[in-house]
C-alpha cells in the first residue's frame, strides 16, 4: 500500500533523479534545432535587445507576472515580435486570462511555431516567432473559444503597434 509518505518520497526521488540525470531545466529550443530567416549572434542580440528582452527572447527567460503594461491593453492593433518586428497575434484575439500575462487565443497563421519544453519536467508546449526563434512563451489547453487555447505570452517579447486611424 502507498501511503503518502511514500509517495512524497517517491515524488522526491523522482525530482531529484531528474535533476541529476540533467532532465530538469533542460529545454527543447526551436531556436537550437531550426533555422530562421532572421538570425543573429548573441551579441548581435545583445545590442538591439534590452537585457530582459534578450534574457526572454534568446535564454527562454520568463517575466515576472503582472509586470507587463500590455496586460491592460486592449486598443486595436497587433502585437509584434520585439525581436524581429514579425506581427504575431492581434488585438481581436486578445483576452485577459487572469494570469498576469498577455494572452491570446489564436495566433496569426504561421506567425509562430513551437517545441515542447521540459523545464518544470513534465512537458509544456512552447511559442516561437517563426521568424526568428525568439521564445515568446507558452501555450495552454485552458483558453476561451473558438479555439481553446491560451497563448500565454511574456509582454517583454512583444511590441504592440496600434492600428491606424484608432
Amino acid at each position: 500500500m502507498l501511503d503518502r509518505r511514500k509517495f512524497t518520497a517517491a515524488g522526491l526521488s523522482l525530482t531529484a533523479a531528474a535533476g541529476f540525470f540533467g532532465v530538469a531545466g533542460r529545454t527543447h529550443a526551436a531556436s537550437d534545432k531550426e533555422t530562421f530567416e532572421v538570425t543573429k549572434t548573441d551579441a548581435e542580440w545583445k545590442e538591439i535587445l534590452t537585457e530582459e528582452q534578450h534574457y526572454v527572447l534568446r535564454k527562454h527567460g520568463t517575466e515576472r507576472a503582472g509586470s507587463s503594461h500590455l496586460n491592460k491593453t486592449y486598443e486595436p492593433g497587433t502585437y509584434h515580435c520585439a525581436g524581429c518586428s514579425q506581427p504575431l497575434f492581434t488585438s481581436e484575439t486578445k483576452y485577459d486570462s487572469g494570469t498576469g500575462w498577455p494572452s491570446f487565443f489564436q495566433p496569426i497563421e504561421n506567425a509562430v511555431g513551437s517545441s515542447t519544453d521540459f523545464k518544470l519536467i513534465y512537458p509544456r508546449t512552447e511559442i516561437h516567432c517563426s521568424r526568428c526563434g525568439g521564445h515568446l512563451g507558452h501555450v495552454f489547453n485552458d483558453g476561451p473559444a473558438p479555439t481553446g487555447k491560451r497563448y500565454c505570452m511574456n509582454g517583454v517579447a512583444l511590441k504592440f503597434v496600434p492600428r491606424e486611424g484608432s
